[in-house]
């Protein structure tokens, strides 16, 4: 970084992850336009080979990614489909058969080594796999039999933001090839996405709440799951704020006793089964006094402490994760700013976490 881009950066912190976040309509458009075909055609083939389960291996955000796609194969295509350790393979030298497994490895950069390594074995154990990265020429697209480019471009902010809508979007094309179906509802969302956007005044205002919290906890069912990890990881990378993901049954079962009204809680509101699976604990939360902070559809807003309305009508549960990270990426953002933090740049982290 030059001298002169280093002063702009101190006098400006945040510019790299705002900018980031703003393209992301973009992102979500090309992907739409550009990468679609390309996605069909590594489905199409991947169908052919029928196979009969899926890993899915990632870490970090694209772990969260992962996690929304588990989601969809296992309703949308009615698949099993587990989440890997790695350090069976890594540390430990396990060498399961996988003939007829498809394995799928989220990466940002398909760099990290360990993700590398346990690809690379897996085809030689036989799997299906596929490279889900930002870098079409990485290691991890080199070493798997088939891979998509997200086509978020360069991600300079060390918080993953474009990267992950990225990933999002190019998982439910996939899955949604792998059934043979289209996904027409899809193209809204670039739309939406920048509508969302266009909101940053009224999350800054949100945020302001919250510039004092010592943690958070972050709750959601269904789709919205992953959006809550993913929303917990922000609020810890950018903020520093700890921030604990619980799926709404698990928070049930035993940490809703840490709940009072001096901790915040976020919930991720799914307008569909998710939302309704999420009722109870959202009624649970309000007995016990929390402070509620809620994205959701307009009702579930109104009934909280406070909230962002998300525009859901019309969009398949499905499809709504793309969505309802984006004023979490926001309030992550804002949170940040607040404390008087540069979200560019998280204390001890790097863009490429190279693990093994």
């Amino acid at each position: 970084m030059s001298a002169t881009t280093s002063a702009e950066h101190e006098e400006h912190p945040g510019r790299i992850m705002s900018g980031e976040m703003a393209q992301q309509p973009a992102v979500l458009r090309r992907i739409l336009d550009e990468g679609a075909p390309r996605i069909r055609q590594v489905a199409s083939a991947i169908a052919a080979k029928k196979p009969r389960f899926v890993l899915l291996t990632a870490r970090g955000s694209s772990d969260n990614a992962a996690l929304y796609a588990k989601y969809l194969i296992e309703i949308r295509l009615g698949l099993p489909c587990g989440l890997t350790s790695m350090s069976t393979t890594t540390a430990y030298g396990a060498r399961p058969s996988l003939a007829d497994v498809l394995v799928i490895t989220v990466s940002q950069s398909g760099g990290s080594p360990d993700l590398v390594a346990s690809t690379k074995a897996a085809r030689e154990a036989g799997a299906v796999t596929l490279a889900v990265t930002n870098n079409p020429d990485s290691p991890l697209a080199a070493v798997s039999e088939f891979s998509i480019d997200i086509m978020a471009g360069p991600e300079k902010a060390l918080p993953a933001t474009k990267t992950y809508t990225a990933s999002l979007m190019a998982l439910h094309l996939l899955v949604e090839g792998l059934r043979g179906g289209e996904a027409p509802a899809a193209g809204r969302l670039p739309e939406l996405a920048g509508k969302i956007l266009g909101r940053q005044d009224e999350v800054r205002a949100l945020a302001s709440r919250y510039r004092f919290a010592e943690r958070m906890v972050v709750t959601s069912r269904g789709y919205g799951y992953p959006t809550a990890r993913e929303a917990a990881l922000k609020l810890m990378e950018t903020s520093y704020i700890p921030a604990l993901a619980y799926s709404g049954a698990d928070l049930l079962h035993g940490p809703l006793a840490m709940v009072d009204n001096v901790s915040p809680v976020i919930a991720v509101v799914p307008d569909g089964k998710g939302g309704e699976a999420l009722q109870p604990v959202l009624d649970r939360l309000r007995g016990r006094g929390a402070d509620l902070f809620v994205v959701g559809p307009a009702p579930q807003v109104e009934a909280a402490s406070a909230g962002f309305v998300l525009p859901t009508e019309g969009v398949p549960e499905e499809l709504q994760p793309i969505l309802e990270i984006l004023p979490l990426q926001l309030l992550a953002y804002e949170v940040t700013i607040a404390r008087g933090q540069d979200p560019d740049a998280p204390r001890a982290l790097a863009k490429v976490t190279e693990t093994r």
